[in-house]
C-alpha cells in the first residue's frame, strides 16, 4: 500500500475498494511524471544539442507544472467542484500526451527521453481511468 492511499483511506472523506486505488494511481502517476519531466528537461539543457531540444524541454516543463496541478487537485477530498476535477484531468492527459510524443521523437538519442515517454503515457493512462470511473 502507498502513502497516497492511505491517506485516501484514512482521510474522512475517504473512499475504498477500486475507486481509491484508481485516484490513488492517478495521484501517483502524476507525482512520478513531474519528477521524471523536470528530470528530463534538466538532462536536455545538458546535451550538446540543446537548441534542438527547447521544444522538448518547454513540453517537459508545462506537462510536469500541469501534472502537479493534477496531482494537487485530485487529493483534496474536501467540497471539490466534480467539473474542475474533470478539466484538470483532461488538461493532464493532454499535456502527457503532447510531452510523450515530444520525447518518442528523441528517445533513439537520449536516453532521458524515452524514460520521460514512458512516464508520460502512464500518467495520461492513470489520468483516463480516473476519468472514466468519475462517469
Amino acid at each position: 500500500m502507498t502513502a497516497t492511499l492511505d491517506m485516501i483511506r484514512t482521510h474522512p472523506r475517504g473512499v475504498d475498494g477500486a475507486e481509491a486505488e484508481t485516484l490513488a494511481a492517478c495521484i501517483d502517476a502524476c507525482l512520478d511524471c513531474i519528477q521524471s519531466c523536470t528530470s528530463c528537461a534538466d538532462a536536455c539543457l545538458n546535451e550538446e544539442m540543446v537548441a534542438d531540444l527547447r521544444t522538448c524541454i518547454c513540453t517537459n516543463l508545462d506537462c510536469a507544472d500541469v501534472c502537479g496541478t493534477a496531482a494537487a487537485i485530485t487529493s483534496r477530498r474536501t467540497a471539490g467542484d466534480a467539473s474542475v476535477l474533470r478539466a484538470v484531468l483532461e488538461a493532464c492527459r493532454a499535456a502527457c500526451a503532447a510531452c510523450a510524443t515530444e520525447c518518442e521523437k528523441h528517445a533513439d538519442m537520449h536516453e532521458h527521453c524515452r524514460v520521460c515517454a514512458e512516464s508520460c503515457r502512464r500518467c495520461e493512462a492513470a489520468c483516463a481511468a480516473l476519468l472514466s470511473s468519475l462517469g
